[in-house]
């Protein structure tokens, strides 16, 4: 496909009457082609207004239409091959097999959401049949489905250029519930955006949809971000960045005449708990354990979410063992190109941060990688108290850093557990024997984070039915929902009652002859429907 530089607003290439800015390749700091217009606040409006034409004949969709369209979209990023994971490639510096992996995961959120529209779990669908008879007060006829909220904003990411971008969880969440989407694009990969921006304006067209179903914007981080939100067409935010940008968008929607969600995932350390029995094995099984920790802190060069930013380490000499087979493990990384010099730069100034914090260490370091923004990967050392309570050893580092703390009892795990904001994720590494010590540990561990982990590690979050990749505030700015899974379709959805309708007035979901073949609860038991049955005669 050509790529145009410009905005893409309800199907059409538009030119942004404000400042350009380019993609850059971060191995060199080289600029690539072509420039990019970015709109202003005013014409942004075009694309909000769109969106909200778009909303009534979007979110009324047929279900097998509305899952043709999500399946078509993912035919059409996968019909880009190599263009977009080259594309991709030089706007952020990762790897091809990364960005093949990350174009899968990406393909599969959107056919997962399909199979969900088709099935219709998520429209909630309860009906209480009229008891006109009933003692002492008769009951009316009520009936409950969830409806789309209202066109969605969403914000792409910068480390995930497809799984967490313009196609990618948030957008596909959106459109699986039925909104349409204004897509702020992230200018640190703009053709990446741009390419697979034209594949779902391509599905759109081919399905005969409104256009406003999805727009693709390019502006100035803040100044458009914060007008998307403020804008009173938009009904709800998607975002995945820092915690200062996503406190920021939390504060404009919270301001609005009439304010709105904003499921913002920001920040996460994703603490690693390794209990003692996990270190009784021999010198080779440490060995291991240490090189999957520093495995999981180096990947994509430490810019996941969910890279493990602490880890836990009894005191003693099968700790002592463990902190050496890091410090090995470690010493023998390069680093890797970081997504943009800027992020390369934060990593630098909060690893000097920790670096000189009182009491820590350095554990091993890595070399610095041959390319430009490839910092040495690190891992830094203390003891639990300090970590308690120094609050600058919480902090995020985005990159290839972690902190080995030592600890010595199962009480100092609680309060160090406790002590903490919240995480996406914890991780156990433990043997049968530790099993008394980790009940204790996992009242703590719920409070604090959505996803627990035992023998594993959190880098790889499995797009399914029953993942959370949510947590308590700051990891999420809603504890209550997830990012990833198909549960992630809730945030965008919200109930309606209709108490004594008649048949011609109800929406397909609720009416008695069930048109559509949903799974409904019917006086508070799950009907057996047309649709269970189909599913059990594919099975």
């Amino acid at each position: 496909m050509t790529l145009t530089g410009h905005s893409l607003i309800a199907g059409r290439p538009v030119p942004g009457d404000g400042k350009t800015t380019f993609g850059v390749n971060p191995a060199s700091n080289e600029r690539l082609e072509p420039e990019y217009t970015l709109l202003t606040e005013q014409q942004l409006t075009t694309a909000t207004s769109a969106a909200a034409a778009a909303f009534e004949s979007f979110s009324t969709l047929d279900p097998e239409t509305h899952a043709g369209f999500l399946d078509a979209i993912a035919v059409n990023i996968d019909a880009l091959g190599d263009e977009l994971i080259v594309r991709a490639g030089l706007e952020t510096g990762l790897p091809a097999p990364r960005l093949q992996g990350e174009r899968a995961r990406t393909t599969g959120q959107l056919r997962l959401f399909a199979n969900v529209v088709r099935q219709g779990d998520f429209r909630g669908v309860r009906i209480d049949p009229a008891l006109p008879d009933r003692a002492p007060a008769a009951r009316a006829d009520i009936r409950q489905r969830q409806i789309p909220l209202g066109p969605v904003a969403v914000f792409g990411a910068s480390n995930f250029p497809l799984a967490f971008s313009t196609a990618g969880g948030d957008t596909a969440s959106a459109l699986a519930a039925g909104c349409p989407v204004v897509f702020k694009a992230h200018n640190a990969h703009p053709g990446t955006g741009e390419l697979v921006g034209q594949a779902i304006a391509k599905a759109v067209k081919d399905f005969g949809l409104h256009p406003g179903v999805f727009s693709l914007v390019y502006g100035p981080g803040n100044s458009i971000g914060q007008a998307l939100v403020a804008d009173p067409a938009i009904k709800a935010v998607g975002f995945t960045g820092s915690q200062s940008a996503g406190i920021a968008l939390m504060r404009t929607a919270a301001a609005r005449p009439e304010p709105i969600p904003v499921y913002a995932e920001m920040s996460s350390l994703n603490p690693v708990f390794v209990l003692p029995g996990a270190l009784a094995g021999n010198a080779e099984e440490i060995d291991a354990l240490a090189q999957q920790y520093v495995t999981a802190v180096t990947g994509s060069s430490g810019q996941l979410c969910t890279s493990p930013g602490l880890l836990f380490a009894p005191a003693g000499e099968a700790g002592d063992k463990l902190a050496a087979a890091v410090g090995r493990a470690v010493s023998a990384c390069a680093g890797q190109t970081m997504l943009t010099a800027g992020i390369a730069g934060s990593w630098n100034d909060g690893a000097d941060a920790l670096g000189s914090a009182d009491n820590v260490t350095v554990v091993g370091r890595g070399s610095a990688g041959a390319t430009e923004n490839a910092p040495a990967p690190t891992i830094f050392g203390t003891g639990i108290a300090d970590f308690i309570s120094n609050h600058v050893l919480h902090a995020e580092i985005f990159g290839a850093a972690s902190l080995v703390i030592r600890y010595s009892t199962t009480e100092e795990l609680i309060d160090a557990a406790r002590s903490m904001e919240g995480q996406l994720t914890a991780s156990l590494q433990l043997a049968e024997e530790d099993y008394p010590t980790a009940a204790r540990l996992l009242p703590a561990l719920e409070q604090k984070v959505g996803r627990i982990i035992v023998n594993g590690w959190p880098t790889g979050v499995e797009v399914g039915h029953a993942m959370v990749h949510g947590g308590p505030f700051p990891a999420t700015s809603d504890t209550r929902t997830t990012s990833v899974g198909t549960l992630a379709i809730n945030r965008f959805l919200r109930p309606v009652a209709y108490q004594n309708l008649p048949q011609e007035l109800l929406p397909a979901a609720l009416q008695d002859d069930n048109p559509w073949r949903l799974n409904r609860r019917m006086d508070g038991i799950m009907e057996e429907t047309a649709a269970h049955q189909k599913t059990e005669v594919n099975a």
